[in-house]
């Protein structure tokens, strides 16, 4: 895991659970590891055939029992690793694919998933040219960005050359540049598919894919941005719509070659059908998961871990209540100051948790730029319109003040 992701306590509270021995492999050094050996070891993300060596070689020393890839930057490493080691993983090609939007597109449209044209354009391109080469709406994104970091629909060829403009701005952080390699001089633009979203949580065991919830997101995502909020379930929607979402799901994680771990689907649901948005090769994001309990309270890292031991899941059966999370969006960017009414928003019924994921003091950047949550709400409920509203409540009743991000006068410094 990398030492930016969200899903680190979740993941190490599931091995402590289980009784696993965690080894954690993350892009910093540990500080303590000279106290604890065999428990860590630091990888460069970037280079995955030499992460997944280094790896092997460790493992030599202390033998692994599982590998288990926690977010998408280390999606690639994870298999590798896990193909070095015999272990149970998806499959290289696989990873590869889930980390790169046009591959994945390809994939689909081979499979008949996309009824959308697509192309891959230069970074540093004409974008008045280009404009002339799509068709409206359209939306433009990274090929290996999550969480909408990057995504901008345009209407038309005066959106498309200023949306074209502002990724070429992210794309030409150095950070992102040493992220993305090759991928980070490219922009995938495709047609904008309407309809309402929702997305399918699942895991696949020996190639098979066991669906573990499908989750509504109620919240109209129509652009220019895509700011994820609400995902609740279980789903509304018509029983053969889901059994629809189910069946593309499966077709898509047979065709990309997902074999053993986690797969989080994205789709568009409109009147020609369900259509794939996107594929990752590991849990939902953010601190989502934790909307999820299965059977005997069992976390969705827990199930996670077991198929990579090449144990039988407790239970594949989500628990009856409703269940939901906000992404609490971002209201204006700046230096979070403090968050008021946090008590109040507590109370409302069906509150389980509220997590603010920026500290105090910490900067807040919007989409299509930011790539971190304000935080987390979690709601429980006997319905799925119970969870919502208590959702919705208390966000509602939260305040957060947020001043604006001094600048430095360069003649200052």
């Amino acid at each position: 895991m990398t030492t930016s992701t969200y899903r680190a306590s979740a993941y190490l509270a599931a091995a402590e659970r289980m009784g696993v021995s965690p080894v954690m492999g993350t892009d910093q050094p540990d500080v303590l590891a000279d106290m604890n050996p065999g428990a860590s070891l630091t990888l460069d993300f970037h280079k995955p055939e030499k992460a997944a060596e280094e790896i092997a070689l460790f493992a030599r020393k202390f033998p692994i029992d599982a590998v288990v890839a926690v977010d998408d930057d280390t999606v690639i490493v994870g298999a590798l690793a896990a193909a070095k080691l015999g272990l149970p993983a998806h499959t290289v090609e696989a990873a590869r694919a889930t980390r790169s939007k046009y591959e994945l597109r390809k994939i689909l449209a081979e499979e008949g998933l996309s009824s959308h044209d697509f192309r891959l354009i230069a970074a540093d391109d004409n974008p008045a040219t280009l404009a002339t080469s799509v068709n409206y709406p359209c939306v433009l994104k990274p090929t290996f960005l999550a969480g909408s970091q990057g995504v901008i629909r345009a209407n038309n060829e005066e959106e498309f050359a200023a949306a074209y403009g502002r990724i070429g701005k992210i794309l030409d952080d150095a950070d992102l540049k040493d992220r993305g390699g090759a991928e980070a001089g490219f922009i995938l633009a495709e047609d904008y598919v309407p309809g309402r979203e929702a997305a399918l949580e699942g895991l696949t065991v020996k190639g098979q894919l066991h669906v573990l919830a499908i989750f509504d997101k109620p919240d109209p995502m129509e652009g220019p941005f895509f700011e994820e909020t609400i995902y609740v379930t279980p789903s509304r929607l018509p029983k053969k719509t889901q059994e629809e979402i189910v069946r593309v799901a499966g077709q898509a994680a047979k065709a990309i070659e997902l074999k053993d771990g986690p797969v989080h689907v994205e789709v568009r649901v409109n009147d020609d059908g369900v259509w794939i948005i996107d594929v990752a090769s590991r849990t939902i994001g953010g601190k989502c998961a934790a909307a999820l309990e299965f059977g005997n309270g069992t976390t969705l890292e827990e199930l996670v871990l077991m198929g990579a031991l090449g144990l039988e899941p407790t239970s594949f059966t989500r628990k009856n209540s409703a269940s939901g999370v906000m992404m609490i969006p971002i209201p204006k960017g700046g230096i979070l100051r403090g968050v008021e009414e946090m008590e109040a928003a507590l109370a409302v019924p069906g509150i389980q948790s509220i997590d603010i994921s920026i500290p105090v003091g910490g900067t807040i950047v919007p989409l299509p730029e930011g790539n971190r949550y304000l935080g987390f709400i979690f709601a429980r409920g006997e319905t799925h319109a119970e969870a919502e509203e208590a959702l919705r409540r208390a966000h509602d009743l939260l305040r957060f003040e947020i001043s604006p991000e001094k600048r430095i006068d360069p003649k200052q410094k």
